[in-house]
């Protein structure tokens, strides 16, 4: 199997485990996509089962076969059998910054104003199709300007963004579900610590072994049920279904892409430079692939999944050394591709969902918070931890406001009788509870994290002109209320664009811009890059 001579095949043994690594990640992401938008969106299944999941599992099938493809090609070429695929699968930390910063903003804010429960979904829905196209289209763009990107953003600017989101959105929300269920949390977590981080040899992949533990421990624990009603309920969804292109919901949705660029731009530069690193990852591991095709095939996918009606972008996932450690080659690409897409396209995951609790792997997804995060400190130089630690803090902010709005709401506030307003700021600061700072960052929290942390490295590295050009672009971005300016809906609150809408964070930022001024006047620059 590993003679570099015999020329590529399109499956070995090897990916047999790729594939249970690979498949149970992606079949983790679809349990989430289904959980995520029936609980928190409330979508009907009819749209989860009907649109969004045939369209999932169509840019994962052409997605994987591409990459698959791509290196049988290459492995011909190089008369090479030890090639392995890039692995390609749904985006996680878009999935949930999508849905609690796009999704979920619009769907509340509809209803504030007054739309019925359809009409709110479908808004929501649109405003998600956009922002997966955007960022389809960055990351297709991404592939002809990547070096300049890379140049322009500090990697501790971009990383500790992501953390932000990874920390608090995925690690410390499943945390929460984790001790919420003790018994099958903890367990399950046992498991993922001992074989990603100890590297416990055992007989099957560690994410398979904490699935089957954590599904034996739901059922046993009583956790989970069987309900008669959940299963008619689950299995009326199985059945083929073919996605159909949403060219007219898209158009419609065309309005909600200025509201969400702070949103929809730094994610997709975000995927853009991930799947970079993880492209370079796999020319370490021995693989080389040229970047512009395989990041054209990445935005390809996810511009695939928007026009046929989903919102969730798809990327290249990290982890190459370890898949082709394991001795996974093509094979395990393709089959992943396969598999996903046949689950999908026949509505199978609401009955995989009733026998695989989620609790079973939010172990995994926890664990892919951890190591976004721990990345963000190691991946960057050390000096420019507190860059990193700083980045992280509008991401947790942002986090930390939406569990306090829905607190609010599970409270009884938000309704027509008692409104969210000024009243509500001033019992919860009595409290010591900054709530309007916490709503001011949850605003563009993205572009917000991006741009402190960059300031944070060039003062670091003495480059304090590059500060107060950034604290510039703060400035101009609050004043137009990109950032941080928010209003109150009747129980939510909104991103408030408009001339001047965020003047008193604008003129914030225009004092940093000042100081930074004054700093580079008084030192001798270090940099030719000032």
């Amino acid at each position: 199997m590993n003679n570099p001579r015999t020329g590529p095949r399109w499956f070995v043994s090897g990916d047999v485990d790729g594939f249970l690594g690979l498949g149970l990640d992606n079949l983790i992401q679809i349990l989430l996509i289904v959980s995520l938008c029936r609980a928190v969106l409330g979508y009907p299944d009819s749209l989860v089962f009907g649109t969004i999941l045939p369209a999932t599992g169509i840019s994962l099938l052409l997605g994987n076969g591409a990459y698959a493809l791509q290196a049988y090609r290459l492995g011909q070429r190089e008369q090479r059998s030890d090639r392995t695929a890039l692995p390609y699968g749904i985006n996680t930390v878009s999935l949930f910054a999508y849905i609690f910063l796009v999704m979920l903003p619009v769907k509340l804010s509809a209803l504030a104003q007054g739309l019925d429960a359809d009409s709110a979904v479908r808004l929501s829905w649109q405003a998600g199709l956009m922002a997966c196209l955007g960022s389809g289209l960055l990351e297709a763009g991404g592939a002809f300007c990547v070096n300049q990107l890379r140049r322009w953003l500090p990697r501790a600017a971009l990383l500790s963004t992501l953390a932000g989101i990874a920390l608090g959105y995925i690690a410390l929300g499943f945390l929460l579900r984790t001790y919420a269920q003790p018994v099958v949390g903890l367990a399950v977590l046992a498991v993922i610590l001992a074989t990603y981080y100890g590297k416990a040899r055992l007989p099957i992949p560690g994410g398979l072994l904490a699935v089957l533990v954590g599904t034996g421990l739901a059922w046993s624990s009583g956790l989970i049920q069987s309900n008669p009603q959940l299963w008619a309920q689950e299995s009326a969804q199985i059945g083929w279904r073919l996605p159909q292109l949403q060219l007219q919901a898209l158009w419609g949705a065309r309005s909600q892409l200025m509201p969400w660029l702070g949103v929809i731009v730094p994610m997709g530069l975000f995927n853009v430079l991930g799947s970079l690193q993880n492209i370079e990852s796999a020319e370490a591991a021995g693989d080389r692939y040229p970047v512009r095709s395989s990041l054209l095939i990445n935005g390809s996918g996810t511009l695939l999944a928007a026009a046929l009606g989903s919102c969730f972008p798809t990327t290249i996932y990290i982890g190459h050394p370890g898949w082709k450690g394991m001795g996974a080659r093509i094979g395990y690409s393709w089959l992943n591709g396969v598999v996903m897409a046949a689950g999908c396209l026949l509505g199978l995951f609401g009955v995989i969902g009733q026998l695989v609790p989620i609790e079973a792997g939010m172990a995994i997804v926890l664990y892919i918070g951890l190591v976004i995060t721990a990345q963000a400190f190691q991946a960057t130089p050390s000096a420019h931890a507190p860059a990193v630690a700083l980045g992280l803090m509008p991401g947790l902010a942002g986090w930390g406001a939406l569990l306090l709005k829905a607190g609010l709401r599970a409270g009884g506030a938000g309704n027509a009788d008692t409104p969210f307003g000024p009243a509500l700021l001033k019992s919860l600061q009595q409290a010591d509870v900054w709530a309007s700072g916490a709503f001011a960052l949850e605003q563009g929290q993205i572009i917000t994290a991006m741009l402190l942390a960059a300031m944070v490295v060039y003062v670091i590295e003495q480059r304090f002109r590059a500060a107060s050009f950034t604290a510039l672009i703060a400035a101009l971005a609050s004043w137009f209320g990109v950032m941080h300016a928010w209003q109150f809906s009747q129980a939510d609150t909104n991103l408030q664009l408009g001339w001047g809408t965020g003047a008193s964070w604008a003129q914030g930022y225009l004092l940093m811009a000042l100081v930074f001024g004054l700093a580079a006047w008084r030192s001798r620059p270090t940099s030719s890059c000032d």
